[in-house]
């Protein structure tokens, strides 16, 4: 031992937060050595992390971030993922798929279990396929000693789970909660006995929140006969509704709507065979999925762009759609999106500069969301991003062009013309890229602004006129930015009290809903119930009841395309904070 250390090995077993200011420079050295013999297994390491040679790592995937660390005897397996500032503590047990955001403490004892057993009474569970969902930890949590997080879980920012509870059910932002099973004590912030995202009281016997738990429960007695009406026996596929065309989207759309529902995979078939259909329709070389041919085999796609890309807007919504739907059936793609993997920085900016930001923002957005999905659903393979650079170029791009007086990339193309371009852009550019990495987005006070203001046309708004795209659209940024700033809170809650009540009487028993009135141009695939307008509808309403402060009522949260959480740690070579941003122009 040298004057900086007057420990034994054994102590940064049970104190690993010691480790950088007192380990010996043989005992970094001895850290350093077991880290690169997992490196060379696929793991990663931010600086500072530690991992005691006494705890049982095992793992597929393992990345942990800037001042995490595992300490001794723990026992991690799987995939798991973990942002700065993480412990899992002496014999905690970290097994399967395991997300973790920033400033995670896992405490001693505790089991975050992310895979489960099938137990069917045919057979010894010990020759039952097992199942991953999955477990999603967001920022800032504190999960006691004892506890059991179970597959399927995710637990919002800044929760608390009190010690020995066994957490079965998902828990919003800023819950704290304990028992067997766990139950919702009260919001962190002191605001109330029921936790919601936003902190909002909830409403009496006849209030909002009792309309909202007998909606859910509603849905949820129809769930599988919603399903069927979709199912095509004969040829083993969905359609959006009865006769219309057998879609890849329909099939999402079935599984997302399950998970939410039956916290299931849709009753057709098993969970296995749902997700080798969709890994089946994944073309090989490009990593795109495209649409279904009359015959039910895949599509052929165009051919590629003089920058490498593949122009076809349905196969771009496919990167999200059917990872996502993988996601919830404990599977993922069979091949990397090479298409994204292929295109260098200097290409990707060509690209975004050339893309219609004036014009069709919208269409602008939505190719960032996919290429930014591409990404992540690269690294969730083990494989790079994208080029070299290429993902810190996307960043950077964003946050060098976001235009500081309204929040958003593009701009209304007319008076005439509204913000429904620019809005609708900002949401799916943002989903795909600050939301699903985690990141904070830039100007959240005047991203409110704006949203309000397109909020309140009447051309998209009033009653009668609203489709889904377009409510989710404002509903999404108002949550999102709503995690960064409390900017006009009551008047975003007045809009989303009143699109929620309306939301929810347009639900049409045994069929689910429609998605709206035809969009912009006639798009958009109308007012006919069927699984997309379905699908979107449900995941609408948990984010404006959430804003309202009445989604625990609901008792299901989005894990799919429209989930609340990160699905990508932002200590994936991505930095926190693109460009120094001043909030308060």
């Amino acid at each position: 031992m040298n004057s900086e250390s007057s420990v034994d090995d054994s102590y940064f077993d049970y104190c690993p937060w010691d480790f950088a200011l007192r380990a010996s420079e043989e005992q970094r050295a001895a850290q350093t050595a077991l880290q690169k013999r997992l490196a060379d297994g696929g793991a990663s390491f931010g600086p500072s992390s530690y991992v005691s040679p006494a705890a049982g790592v095992f793992t597929d995937v393992l990345r942990l971030g800037e001042n995490s660390y595992i300490a001794g005897h723990a026992y991690v397996t799987g995939e798991v993922t973990a942002g700065a500032d993480c412990s899992v503590n002496p014999y905690a047990t970290v097994r399967g798929r395991v997300s973790l955001g920033d400033g995670v403490r896992i405490g001693a004892h505790s089991s975050l279990l992310g895979f489960n057993h099938g137990f069917t009474p045919d057979q010894y569970v010990h020759r039952q396929a097992l199942t991953r969902k999955g477990i999603t930890v967001g920022d800032d949590v504190w999960i006691g000693s004892h506890v059991v997080v179970l597959d399927g879980v995710t637990i919002g920012d800044h929760c608390v789970v009190g010690a020995g509870a066994v957490v079965t059910k998902d828990l919003p932002p800023w819950t704290v909660a304990a028992g067997n099973p766990a139950r919702p004590l009260r919001d962190r912030r002191g605001q109330g006995s029921t936790p919601s995202g936003s902190g909002v009281p909830q409403g009496g016997p006849d209030g909002l929140g009792d309309a909202v738990a007998r909606f859910a429960d509603r849905a949820r007695s129809q769930a599988a006969d919603l399903l069927t009406r979709s199912w095509n026996a004969g040829t083993g596929r969905y359609s959006d509704r009865p006769g219309a065309p057998e879609t890849v989207r329909a099939h999402c759309d079935a599984v997302e709507i399950a998970d939410l529902l039956l916290r299931s995979h849709p009753p057709q078939l098993s969970a296995a065979e749902h997700a080798e259909r969709l890994r089946a329709l994944q073309d090989p070389d490009s990593g795109l999925v495209p649409e279904l041919a009359p015959d039910g085999r895949p599509g052929v796609l165009p051919a590629p762009a003089p920058d490498g890309w593949i122009d076809d807007g349905t196969a771009d919504y496919h990167v999200l759609s059917v990872g996502y739907a993988l996601d919830l059936l404990g599977s993922r793609f069979a091949h990397p999106v090479h298409v994204v993997r292929r295109m260098t920085s200097d290409r990707l900016v060509a690209r975004l500069d050339s893309l219609p930001w004036r014009t069709r923002a919208w269409s602008a957005g939505a190719w960032v969301d996919c290429w930014a999905t591409g990404a992540h659903r690269n690294l969730e393979l083990g494989a790079e991003a994208g080029a070299p650079g290429a993902l810190e170029a996307l960043f950077g791009w964003l946050g060098t062009r976001v235009d500081p007086w309204t929040g958003m990339w593009g701009e209304a193309a007319s008076p005439a013309a509204g913000r429904l371009q620019l809005v609708n852009g900002y949401y799916r550019l943002t989903r795909g890229s600050f939301a699903q990495f985690g990141l904070r987005v830039p100007y959240p006070e005047r991203v409110v602004d704006t949203v309000l203001a397109h909020g309140g046309d009447p051309r998209w708004f009033a009653a009668g006129r609203q489709n889904a795209c377009n409510v989710l659209d404002v509903a999404h940024p108002l949550w999102l930015a709503g995690q960064q700033t409390s900017h006009r809170t009551a008047e975003a809650r007045a809009w989303a009290e009143e699109q929620l009540v309306q939301a929810m009487e347009r639900w049409r028993d045994g069929a689910g809903f429609g998605f709206g009135p035809a969009g912009e141009g006639g798009s958009g695939p109308g007012r006919g119930p069927g699984l997309q307008g379905t699908e979107m509808w449900l995941a609408i309403i948990w984010l404006l009841a959430d804003l309202v402060g009445v989604a625990d009522r609901l008792g299901y949260r989005p894990r799919g395309v429209h989930r609340p959480e990160a699905a990508q740690s932002p200590a994936r070579r991505i930095p926190a904070q693109p460009i120094p941003i001043d909030n308060s122009l």
